[in-house]
């Protein structure tokens, strides 16, 4: 960070938080290759100075988009991910994702994913700052799944964290089909699939 005490104020905070949600807007429309610091101040009004007050360079804007995003899929999800440890909570959780599809008319697939298909072979700070993200994202799965086989509603034998991993691949891979396909069924296809996937491990 530029300067660690930049965004101390609200108005800092504020203003860091204006800039990052225009990069995130102009990254989703235009790629990340597509953005540029010029266009953030256009779309803010920032100067110059106040960019690089806040992040030493479009990189250093880049990775906080990749944070605000994905605290903004996370915080979509917050009260579902909290409650991952029944069948009953984890159909809820599937349902809400087909239904923000269909509600997104099976446009933009996953911010994250779309921002690795980006990032991932030419910045690897950014690659890491991505897998940070599947991975808060991955936890909430596998601490429900670990709590289900503290119950005994797993198998004794039943690897949440295996599981777990399984099932953010169905998401991903159903996401990416549903965007491309533009069908939103095909993420229920694969979250069937993760579904029955975790009832094979039920006890």
């Amino acid at each position: 960070m530029a300067n660690a005490n930049a965004a101390a104020t609200a108005k800092g905070r504020a203003t860091r938080e204006r800039i990052v949600q225009a990069a995130a807007e102009l990254i989703a429309e235009k790629g990340v290759a597509g953005m540029s610091l010029d266009d953030v101040r256009a779309r803010t009004g920032a100067s110059r100075s106040q960019l690089y007050h806040y992040f030493e360079d479009r990189d250093d804007l880049v990775h906080a988009v990749i944070d605000a995003t994905t605290d903004a899929v996370l915080g979509r999800q917050d009260e579902l991910l909290n409650h991952l440890d029944s069948w009953a909570g984890i159909d809820r959780w599937f349902d809400f994702m087909v239904q923000h599809q269909i509600a997104e008319q099976a446009r933009g697939g996953c911010p994250i994913g779309s921002l690795a298909g980006q990032l991932a072979e030419s910045d690897p700070e950014a690659r890491a700052a991505i897998a940070a993200g599947f991975d808060r994202w991955e936890a909430h799965i596998r601490e429900g799944l670990t709590r289900m086989k503290a119950r005994a509603k797993l198998r004794k034998d039943a690897d949440p964290a295996a599981l777990a991993t399984a099932t953010m691949a169905s998401i991903q891979g159903g996401l990416l089909l549903t965007q491309v396909r533009r069908d939103p069924q095909q993420l229920r296809i694969a979250l069937n699939a993760a579904r029955n996937n975790l009832r094979v491990a039920a006890a």
